[in-house]
């Protein structure tokens, strides 16, 4: 049986969010999340992750990695969009993004630039998941 949220508590863990999404590309700490909606970090994490289906980190995860895709659909290189979207280490981009989407961030887009042309407008905003896994390149 799912056990309903009160309505503060909602919007207190929507607050925690809200600071999670806005900083995004810095180091917000689990604390401070916590600490936005006036919660412990253990209840916080439990409560976003039952709340929302992911948890904290991987919510940051999922915005950075979005943003990514975003920014490599553009003509960034792969180092500005790693260092640009929060990550300190190309490797751990790489493998990270590699994982998520089952292609290295370069083969990502050269697919993108293949696909679309280099005189197609680079201001993609979203490649449906769909779209990746139709033209994946294994």
């Amino acid at each position: 049986m799912t056990q309903l949220l009160h309505d503060d508590t909602f919007r207190r863990l929507c607050r925690g969010r809200d600071l999670l999404a806005a900083e995004y590309r810095s180091r917000v700490l689990l604390q401070q999340a916590a600490r936005e909606a006036c919660l412990s970090e253990f209840h916080f994490h439990r409560m976003f992750r039952a709340t929302f289906g992911e948890t904290p980190h991987d919510f940051i995860t999922r915005l950075r990695m979005d943003r990514a895709r975003q920014m490599l659909a553009s003509e960034r290189t792969v180092t500005d969009v790693c260092f640009e979207i929060g990550y300190e280490s190309l490797g751990s981009f790489s493998t990270k993004f590699r994982a998520q989407f089952g292609l290295s961030p370069k083969t990502f887009q050269r697919e993108m630039r293949r696909i679309f042309g280099y005189s197609a407008p680079w201001r993609v905003l979203m490649v449906p998941a769909c779209f990746l896994q139709a033209w994946a390149v294994e």
